[in-house]
């Protein structure tokens, strides 16, 4: 899942999981603390997104699927993630639509106010561009739907796959 930061991203994967327990979360925020903590530069994001993309890819060889919910704001980034993890496996981009003033009413942590304030550089959608996807798999309008509208439409496309009971 891709999408601005407070998105709902998270926040749908964990709705998500209450009916399919086997999936993995792989959320960019927790993973960043291990993977690559603090390197917020495109290529600390690119180096980061392909080493998520790869441990999902892993998790999947193993039967195990995962839901990623990254930023990932480059259009390059997600299609090297397909790249990665499409080998016989699947992939769906879900662009998580949200707008900008949605998102910054919804930031509990207060990063969007304070990468205003200029005390975090690079923030996406503030000073570092999201770079929208041009023709994603899925698309959740988090803005406009309910939890659970949302969580039912990417329910219904996975079944449509064959990728969920």
């Amino acid at each position: 899942m891709t999408g601005l930061p407070c998105s709902g991203k998270s926040t749908l994967v964990r709705e998500l999981r209450k009916d399919v327990p086997n999936l993995a979360m792989l959320d960019g925020d927790e993973l960043r603390e291990w993977f690559s903590p603090k390197d917020f530069t495109k290529n600390g994001r690119d180096e980061h997104n392909r080493k998520v993309a790869h441990l999902a890819k892993l998790l999947l060889r193993h039967g195990v699927p995962s839901a990623v919910s990254l930023i990932s704001p480059y259009k390059e980034n997600r299609s090297d993630a397909r790249g990665i993890i499409d080998q016989g496996e699947q992939f769906l981009e879900v662009y998580v639509r949200c707008s900008l003033a949605e998102c910054e009413k919804r930031d509990v942590k207060g990063m969007y106010a304070k990468a205003r304030r200029g005390e975090i550089t690079k923030f996406t959608g503030i000073d570092d561009p999201y770079e929208e996807p041009d023709s994603p798999d899925m698309l959740l309008d988090t803005e406009h739907e309910t939890l659970q509208e949302t969580v039912t439409k990417i329910k219904d496309s996975l079944r449509s796959r064959g990728l969920f009971e």
